[in-house]
């Protein structure tokens, strides 16, 4: 046992988070905590990592159990330079340097000398995740992991994941995390905890099976009440002990909180939409450098397309040249005239000073669809707000996005555009989205990195590859990597045989070996060089054309050195384990 809290208690205002909730970790455990935004997640992982404390309750940890623990808050000292920060308050032997650098390299932050404050948010986020998993530690506590990490960065984080032989437990909204991952999931729910023994195809069977079972037990205590209600209205008095234990039992259940079902379903009626929607012709797209050349797509009234590629690529920059925001640099942009876009961006915008159901209201008050109408009221209700009148500035990080998305959908458009619709929403919100996506009468373009996401809504994948040209895959996320998968097998079929045949280094891949650290440093130097020149020159197109050619040459080189190390060093375990 690493951990054991009880009786944990915790709430902000008037709302109650945690309610007397109890939770045991044990050596080799990997827990999934989900649960709709604003439920508490967040709060019980930093109770969980003595960041703060409960209300009421205990949390022990067990002999000389050591967590490590990564945040939604970013902090890291922004003063630091990557490895320095990665580094702080641990070991600094060659073993752990080297396993630094390898998970800074993954996750594409090979400038280690660069200091924080001049990061992206994104890859400061990055830095700290490095930080939590190069920590040494017994639990490693993680909340949404997955945040600003592309495609190949899950699968890498995934993978290294399911080979990490200690305790987790993580809050995440990626769906094959739970498949893949973890062995236990477990629920916050109007401030108690459920758990189950599965991971996350199972835990939906279970959860189904839960609800149904609440559902029946809700009719059978309407039943009793009804029975009740009709002898305390004639009166009845608590003479006796008897009496008084059925009234107060009477009380207790008509206080009880009542497990109620969704009343209406959400099917899109959009407005029409004509032969025309958004036809790319051609369309190529440079600042500094080429994000992206020659791409053409006709868009059909009903299609389901997913674009994918690494983060920075450009991709956010495609849509927005699609819905006439930003020109192209060459080619052509049709947009029909029956066209009617809803665009929801990756960035949360600010929400103004207002109540959450009147944020609505002032876009429409009313949509209809396949079934009738649906009110403002009703929408955020089919979307997980059960207090609409509360103020905007209530609401979680998470809540806030939700309540944009509901407000992107009110416009009734027939095109929709999401642009990471995936992140900071919980599970069940995805689930509602993905089910009105599948209704929708319309178009759909969604950027993501959500790969459950994506194999549930797209029917075409366009990846964006480092020719900077989008290709085309047919099916979603899971085809799209099968048939990369393929590609990749063959390229580097010899290299593994060649490996499992070799069983130590030679004299000269020794000598290689010895070397090739220093070499990634050095060109790591050249690296952070030319981006100060670059930064000097930033108005100077012709400047700093040369200069990003330059840098990406050099990173090509660093990323083949890179594998060239993880090569050399797994034939060097594999003589030494010989």
């Amino acid at each position: 046992m690493l951990l054991i809290a009880e009786g944990l208690k915790k709430g902000y205002s008037d709302k109650k988070l945690l309610d007397n909730v109890s939770i045991n970790i044990e050596d080799h455990d990997k827990i999934g905590l989900v649960g709709i935004n604003g439920c508490g997640k967040s709060t019980l992982l930093k109770i969980l990592a003595g960041v703060i404390e409960a209300d009421s309750g205990e949390v022990n940890l067990i002999g000389k159990t050591k967590v490590s623990y990564l945040s939604q808050d970013l902090t890291i000292d922004l003063n630091n330079t990557i490895l320095t920060e990665v580094l702080k308050n641990i070991p600094n032997d060659n073993e752990t340097i080297h396993k630094a650098k390898s998970i800074l390299t993954k996750l594409e932050l090979t400038d280690y000398d660069k200091v924080i404050s001049s990061l992206s948010g994104g890859e400061k986020r990055k830095v700290a995740l490095a930080c939590a998993l190069v920590k040494d530690c017994d639990l490693l506590i993680l909340d949404e992991p997955t945040n600003h990490l592309d495609s190949d960065m899950i699968e890498w984080l995934e993978k290294y994941l399911i080979r990490f032989e200690k305790a987790l437990i993580m809050v995440t909204h990626d769906r094959y995390f739970l498949e893949r991952v973890v062995s236990k999931i477990d629920e916050l729910e109007n401030g108690k905890l459920y758990e189950y023994d599965a991971n996350y195809s199972r835990f939906l069977v279970l959860k189904e099976e839960r609800l149904a079972s609440l559902a029946t037990q809700e009719k059978k205590i309407e039943v009793f009440l009804r029975k009740e209600t009709e002898w305390i209205n004639r009166g009845a008095r608590a003479r006796s002990t008897k009496e008084k234990k059925r009234i107060e039992k009477y009380d207790e259940l008509m206080n009880r909180e009542k497990y109620v079902e969704s009343s209406f379903e959400l099917r899109s009626e959009t407005t029409r939409l004509g032969k025309n929607t958004i036809e790319l012709t051609n369309v190529s797209k440079k600042y500094e450098k080429v994000l992206f050349s020659d791409f053409s797509i006709d868009v059909e009234k009903d299609a389901r397309i997913g674009i994918i590629g690494k983060n920075g690529s450009g991709k956010t920059t495609l849509l927005k040249v699609m819905i006439g925001e930003v020109e192209p640099t060459e080619g052509t942009v049709k947009i029909g005239e029956t066209v009617k876009i809803g665009y929801f961006f990756q960035t949360s915008e600010e929400l103004p000073d207002m109540k959450v159901v009147d944020y609505i209201k002032d876009e429409s008050e009313v949509i209809k669809t396949k079934t009738g109408y649906i009110t403002a009221s009703q929408m955020l209700e089919k979307f997980l707000f059960d207090e609409p009148y509360i103020p905007i500035s209530r609401l979680s990080g998470g809540e806030k996005r939700r309540l944009a998305l509901v407000r992107v959908l009110m416009k009734n458009p027939n095109i929709l555009v999401l642009d990471e619709p995936t992140n900071d929403l919980d599970i069940e919100t995805l689930a509602i989205l993905e089910d009105y996506l599948e209704d929708f009468n319309g178009a759909v373009i969604i950027v993501s990195h959500d790969r459950y996401f994506l194999d549930k809504v797209v029917n075409v994948i366009y990846a964006l590859e480092d020719d900077l040209h989008f290709h085309k895959y047919n099916g979603g996320y899971s085809s799209y990597l099968e048939k990369r998968t393929e590609v990749e097998k063959a390229k580097v079929k010899v290299d593994t045989r060649t490996k499992e045949k070799k069983i130590k280094l030679s004299y000269l891949e020794q000598k290689e070996y010895e070397k090739i650290e220093e070499d990634m440093e050095i060109i790591a130097s050249q690296i952070e060089e030319i981006q100060k020149e670059i930064d000097k020159n930033i108005t100077n197109y012709l400047v700093t054309k040369d200069l990003y050619s330059k840098k990406e040459t050099l990173e090509k080189e660093l990323e083949e050195k890179f594998n060239r190390w993880e090569y050399l060093s797994e034939i060097d375990r594999m003589s030494k384990e010989k």
